[in-house]
């Protein structure tokens, strides 16, 4: 899932700790469950639209819509790839966001393990005192408790959270079914519950309104047709309190524009080749 994307006012953002917010690569190997190659090397690129680029509950785009894309690279259980999507941080002006990641993803029985390192980076960012980019090891497991079914679990660990807002956990639970063919469109139900917690106030003041961890979520169908192409649609939602108008966010701390964290509906088109 950078910038500062609790702050929803780009200028009082960067007055706190001259920051900016993150967003998490989505659609690239690392995101997604397992399977074991077919061949030794494979080699696989994914181009998207969205209508807003959400990460972790906080919209990456302003509300806007993004461009995204990656090259994925995995030789056996080993897996590195690239994946850069359009960004809008306001004052922050980093125009995009470009994440580099590397892993593991070995089978043990009906169990797939992923373990990972990702670094986030925010090219050109305007971040004095606060750098945006910052490390990520994730580990986690899946597995399929019944035909075309995928339930994961997955831990996330930065010593240095973005903007050096301290260390930061996150966990993510998932669950995936996909059900039989419809004049060949395939769809696929999936779910991701997650919960970041952070013990520094900066933290605090960026990502959860006063508090220290919160809660994010969506739920969502994908329609696939064939191996190639996909459109997904989302919905989206946090639990950080939209209070705090008296501080500078005239709608709330969750309602503007600018790293929203309220509920939403996300729209995405999908190429894999």
């Amino acid at each position: 899932m950078g910038i500062f994307r609790g702050i929803k006012g780009g200028i009082a953002a960067l007055a706190l700790c001259g920051s900016a917010i993150p967003a998490l690569a989505g659609g690239s190997v690392k995101d997604g469950g397992a399977e074991e190659p077919k061949r030794d090397l494979q080699l696989s690129a994914n181009f998207s639209v969205t209508s807003d680029y959400v990460f972790r509950g906080f919209s990456q785009s302003k509300e806007r819509p993004a461009v995204q894309g990656g090259v994925d690279a995995t030789y056996k259980w080993l897996y590195a790839g690239i994946w850069a999507s359009h960004i809008d941080f306001g004052p922050a002006d980093a125009p995009a966001e470009v994440d580099f990641y590397a892993g593991i993803k070995p089978v043990l029985g009906p169990i797939t393990f992923d373990i990972g390192v990702i670094y986030y980076t925010y090219p050109n960012a305007f971040d004095p005192g606060a750098e945006l980019d910052y490390v990520e090891i994730k580990v986690g497991a899946s597995g399929s408790p019944w035909k075309d079914a995928t339930v994961g679990l997955t831990g996330f660990y930065s010593p240095e959270y973005t903007g050096k807002t301290g260390e930061v956990f996150t966990i993510e639970g998932t669950f995936s079914q996909a059900f039989a063919a419809i004049r060949g469109v395939t769809p696929t139900w999936s779910s991701t519950l997650g919960y970041q917690s952070g013990d520094t106030l900066a933290y605090q003041a960026v990502f959860g309104n006063g508090d220290d961890d919160y809660l994010y979520w969506n739920s969502g169908l994908t329609l696939g047709f064939g191996d190639n192409f996909s459109l997904d649609f989302r919905y989206w939602d946090t639990d950080v309190k939209n209070n705090n108008a008296a501080n500078g966010f005239a709608d709330g701390f969750c309602a503007a524009k600018l790293f929203g964290c309220d509920e939403r509906f996300v729209a995405t088109a999908k190429v894999t080749y």
